[in-house]
């Protein structure tokens, strides 16, 4: 008997403005009783024109809600409790076709990543998170994957992504998780000569995934560094009477290793391996010096990528790697390219499975 009285004085504001007459006011509080109460057990058929209600009105939060929907003259929505929602997700899909990766892509979110100088640096990452879909699932539930990095809120970094992974597996009851993390990473760099100091960020990630198969996990961690550098031509030095055309390159590494390997490293091998580095402050004298050692160094995209490599492949932590250089070049209308992969030289011995898996639980 509350739930009708309620009913009727929440609708009558926003039903006298609708009628003429107190005969209509009264038609429509019978259709606003017969709505929420089903219209049988009142004897009532609910104008098919009416808001229908299902009665959940004894929710307080709810009955808040259609008193502001009244007040403010807008007819409230159809009401619909929590165990009454479909799962569209988890129906059935006839196509019997798997999807290898579904989540979400370029979610923002801080995290700490481990810094040789200062042992860590709190940065903010664009993080991409994916599971496999069984061919009879129509879709994922999207919000797990938001409810999993906030599980591990002021915790994410490379010591915590197994676990993020592991999380991911039982959350989604799937096989394979994937975890992207590409992130911000500020050194402090000096210039060669005024010693000027100036923060140099460099884009690096953390590219893992985590297969569970018969009982058995096996994690992959690939870290990557991307370094921007200064190449001057060789062709052009060679062929030109003044100068030589240079341009801004990009040096991306990718390694899998068995020991920790600090991004500093990979940054300090690229660099090395380029006509110069790049530095954010430089002042005259600095410029002059910057300039003047890249034209004593050309280098092609060819041989950045070779000099990387075989330092990459004569480091025995390292199991894996993938070099790339790509010149955005000044003179032409197009870019040029170059790219390596293999595997380091290491001595036979331990499962490198079993050490790679050991050794990231230690970073």
């Amino acid at each position: 008997m509350r739930l009708h009285i309620f009913c009727t004085k929440m609708w009558k504001p926003h039903l006298k403005r609708k009628a003429a007459n107190s005969q209509t006011l009264r038609d429509c509080r019978k259709q606003a009783i017969c709505c929420v109460a089903g219209g049988s057990d009142y004897g009532h058929t609910p104008s098919p024109r009416a808001p229908c209600i299902l009665p959940v009105l004894a929710n307080r939060k709810i009955r808040v809600q259609l008193r502001l929907q009244l007040r403010s003259g807008r007819k409230p929505v159809r009401c619909v409790s929590v165990q009454n929602m479909r799962d569209v997700q988890n129906s059935h899909d006839r196509r019997k076709i798997p999807i290898q990766k579904v989540g979400i892509k370029d979610l923002q979110y801080p995290i700490t990543v481990m810094d040789r100088r200062n042992k860590s640096q709190a940065t903010t990452a664009l993080v991409n998170m994916y599971v496999d879909l069984p061919h009879r699932f129509r879709g994922t539930h999207m919000s797990r994957f938001i409810e999993v990095l906030n599980r591990h809120h002021g915790m994410i970094s490379v010591r915590e992504i197994d676990s993020i992974l592991e999380t991911m597996l039982s959350a989604f009851a799937c096989e394979t998780a994937h975890l992207e993390i590409r992130f911000p990473y500020f050194i402090e760099r000096r210039a060669p000569v005024t010693g000027s100091a100036a923060l140099m960020s460099y884009q690096c990630g953390f590219l893992a995934s985590l297969r569970r198969r018969g009982g058995r996990s096996h994690l992959d961690l690939i870290l990557e560094a991307r370094v921007p550098v200064s190449m001057v031509c060789p062709c052009s030095k060679e062929i030109s009477v003044r100068g030589a055309h240079n341009q801004r390159s990009i040096i991306t590494m990718r390694v899998r290793c068995q020991e920790l390997v600090w991004l500093e490293e990979l940054i300090e091998i690229a660099e090395q391996a380029a006509s110069a580095p790049v530095y954010s402050l430089l002042k005259r004298a600095d410029e002059k010096k910057v300039t003047e050692d890249a034209y004593d160094h050309p280098r092609f995209a060819e041989d950045a990528v070779r000099t990387v490599a075989a330092r990459l492949r004569a480091d025995r932590r390292i199991l894996w790697y993938q070099v790339e250089s790509e010149n955005f070049e000044s003179i032409h209308n197009h870019n040029a390219y170059a790219m390596v992969e293999g595997h380091a030289q290491r001595k036979k011995g331990r499962s490198s499975s079993r050490r790679r898996r050991g050794d990231i639980s230690r970073q």
